[in-house]
């Protein structure tokens, strides 16, 4: 018999290993926290699919993901890869990357983690809700309205509501599996 996934998650082999094994699983590992964020700035508008078939060029231009070397990037490194295909063409997502890791820096420098800040929102711990349906599944609300304003108000850049509501989705702060899918309860976890 085979697995019950997330709807969303049948569409392709990536997104079936990315959500099989990532997609809700509570973070702190600062690194991953920052590479979802950039990505999840790029997916805007887009499929998640094609996103994660760039993941490996993005990790090797952004130098998997380190924010202290994205912050030492010229312009002309970023130009470079959209113009080759391995960033997402889209001038104003690669413009934001080098200030995302600028401000990913100075938030890290304010709380000692990347993963004390964003799991602050929800005082440490996971929000578990119960969709039947993935069309039940929000694209935003109220916590992920309040995170991608005080992201902006930090200078963070492609952080809007929807954005943020997938990233808290992608990094295990909002598990949204769907109940009949086999990671609902896996993804489950008291993290106080």
């Amino acid at each position: 018999m085979a697995l019950q996934r997330c709807e969303w998650a049948e569409k392709d082999v990536l997104s079936c290993q990315y959500h099989d094994k990532e997609w809700g699983v509570p973070s702190f590992d600062d690194r991953y926290l920052f590479e979802m964020l950039i990505l999840e700035g790029a997916q805007a508008g887009l499929s998640w699919s094609y996103v994660l078939k760039r993941r490996e060029a993005y990790r090797q231009v952004l130098h998997n993901f380190q924010p202290a070397l994205i912050m030492e990037m010229e312009w002309a490194e970023f130009a470079n890869a959209m113009a080759t295909g391995s960033l997402i063409r889209h001038p104003l997502k690669a413009r934001a990357i080098r200030p995302n890791a600028c401000a990913f820096v100075a938030v890290v420098a304010e709380f000692g983690t990347f993963a004390d800040y964003i799991w602050s929102f929800t005082g440490g711990k996971q929000i578990l809700n119960h969709w039947q349906t993935s069309k039940d599944v929000p694209t935003q609300s109220p916590l992920s309205q309040k995170v991608g304003r005080d992201l902006k108000k930090r200078g963070f850049a492609f952080v809007g509501p929807t954005i943020c509501y997938a990233y808290l989705q992608a990094i295990g702060v909002i598990n949204d599996h769907t109940v009949d899918c086999f990671r609902w309860s896996f993804c489950d976890r008291n993290l106080v």
